[in-house]
Formats: structure tokens, sequence, C-alpha cells
């Protein structure tokens, strides 16, 4: 399939299908999709709906997730993921890139680049992974502010307020910030950095918005599964930079490969073949278009007036 064919596109906006998603059965399984081609790959197997996490980006272009990137650089991801996949995205929106006018300058970017959802946390800049410690948070006020206004400038973009508030605040302080985020008119809550099953239960009984749980690895979060996640009541589970901590490693031991032994050749049954990659990027699906077309025929000459 190819983006190129109108009728090959998403006739509903993205924020109506996530939504959609959202009051049907079960729990929507976002996993981590950092360009187009994790995003297809993503898709094939079977998923519908996607995470664009900031420190996924933030990671391949070389750079740390403390809040560096733009509206822009963030767009042109949304756009690459939103075209070759059709399918709605969660977008991680750090603390917003400002205070209330530049959130919904972000808004409006967003949702016209394709995204279905975004997340804006309590932070300060410079913002931190919510596994790490040490984070300095905004005012519960100055947050509900950030989403008040949002809520403003959407048309159909969905807003997800995300609490780091768990850890310097405690549950119960995490807990009274997401009521007053709700009250301001997010349509969920992120409850980041928990430390296990019972939190997430508590943080279900007192918010009554869909919830979404973060399932990273190498955090405070144990090991949990989609299912353990439902059984609490969430809607939503995030795995954001799997993909990309997946990829990151092949790319390390192939860049060792070829120095220590002057090239690839022992890691190409753990390639994808050239086949593989033109069927998840629908190549032959463009050849065919591009035959497809009759040429214009241009007169050799022109024909004569009156």
């Amino acid at each position: 399939m190819t983006y190129l064919v109108a009728q090959n596109l998403a006739t509903e906006p993205a924020g109506l299908r996530l939504r959609r998603l959202l009051e049907g059965p079960g729990i929507v399984q976002m996993p981590g999709a950092y360009n187009g081609l994790s995003g297809l790959q993503a898709k094939a197997a079977g998923f519908a709906a996607l995470y664009l996490s900031g420190a996924a980006m933030s990671a391949s272009m070389g750079l740390p997730d403390l809040g560096i990137l733009t509206i822009d650089e963030v767009c042109f991801h949304i756009r690459q993921i939103a075209r070759a996949t059709q399918l709605p995205i969660l977008v991680d929106g750090d603390t917003g890139f400002g205070e209330a006018l530049n959130v919904m300058h972000m808004v409006r970017a967003f949702e016209e680049a394709g995204a279905a959802m975004v997340q804006i946390e309590d932070q300060l800049l410079p913002k931190k992974c919510g596994h790490l410690n040490d984070k300095k948070l905004a005012s519960a006020q100055d947050m509900a502010a950030k989403v008040a206004a949002a809520a403003r400038a959407r048309s159909h973009l969905m807003i997800v307020a995300r609490t780091d508030a768990a850890e310097s605040e405690g549950l119960e302080g995490a807990i009274a910030r997401a009521k007053l985020y709700v009250e301001a008119g997010a349509d969920a809550i992120f409850p980041e950095a928990l430390g296990g099953p019972e939190a997430f239960r508590r943080f279900r009984e007192e918010v009554k918005v869909p919830l979404l749980a973060n399932m990273t690895e190498f955090g405070k979060t144990p090991f949990m599964t989609a299912a353990e996640f439902e059984a609490m009541g969430y809607k939503m589970v995030i795995w954001p930079v799997s993909a990309l901590r997946v990829a990151a490693k092949a790319h390390e031991e192939l860049y060792a490969a070829i120095r220590d032994e002057g090239g690839a050749q022992n890691l190409v049954p753990r390639m994808q073949t050239r086949a593989e990659l033109y069927a998840t990027i629908g190549y032959h699906d463009y050849e065919a278009l591009d035959a497809s077309i009759v040429r214009s025929i241009v007169p050799a000459k022109a024909a004569p007036e009156g």
C-alpha cells in the first residue's frame, strides 16, 4: 500500500480513531516507533496504535532526553510515521515546549502533522526521564493551565497529562495532581514511575478517566504484561524505547563485527533480507503505481491558431 494514492489514506482524524479504540474493549497496546520503518513493522505485527517517545527521538538524533528537541523536529517524526502507517499515534510533548501559548502552538502543530494524542508532563526544564531521580516539578496549577490551554487549542487531538509527582510528593500527591489535570481538560492520565501493582491499583481506584501504564525497561516499574495492566483497569500501555534499544544493540554488534572481522558476512542470518525489507516498505506497490500512470502526450508542435 502506498500513501501516494488518496484512497489509501485514513479519512477520519487520528484523534477520533484513537478515541474509538479507547472506547472499545480491552487495553490499547502502543509499542514505541521512532521512524517510519519501525512504525510499519509494528503495524505488520498487528498493533492498532503507536507511541512516539521523546527519549527515542532524542537518542535517534544522538541527543539526551532533556527537552532539547523543537516542535518542528518532533513534527518531522510524526509526519513520517503517520504517513507510512496511517495509524493513530500518541506523541510525547515533554513539558509542552513552554507556557500556555507555546502549548497551544504545539497542539496545533502536532494535530496538523497527524498525531492522535499528545502527552504533557508536569516537570520543569531541563526535564528528565521519569524513572530518574531529582526531577523538578512545575506547580500543579501551572500544569493544569497547560492542560487547559491544550484542550482549548485542539480540534480532535486527545490530551494525556503525565504526572511525575509520585517520587517527591508521594502517591496521594500524584493522585491529587491527576484529578486537577482531569478537571482542566485531560482526556487521560499517565502516572509515571509507579513502583508496582499496588500503586497502579490505587491510582485506578481514585482517577476515573482512562489511565496509561509505562512498561519501560531499566526503570522503577517491575515487568508486567499488557494483560496484567488490563486486569488492573488500565486502558493503554506503552513500551516507549524498546524498539530503539533492540536496534541500537544490533547496531553496536554490527559495527564491532565489521571492525573486527572485516565485514558483515557473519551477521547475514540476523539481517532482514532485501525481499523482506521491500515487503515491509511496500516497494513493489510503488513500482506498480508508477507503471500504471499513463504518460502525458506532449504535442510535437503548436496547434494552428484560428
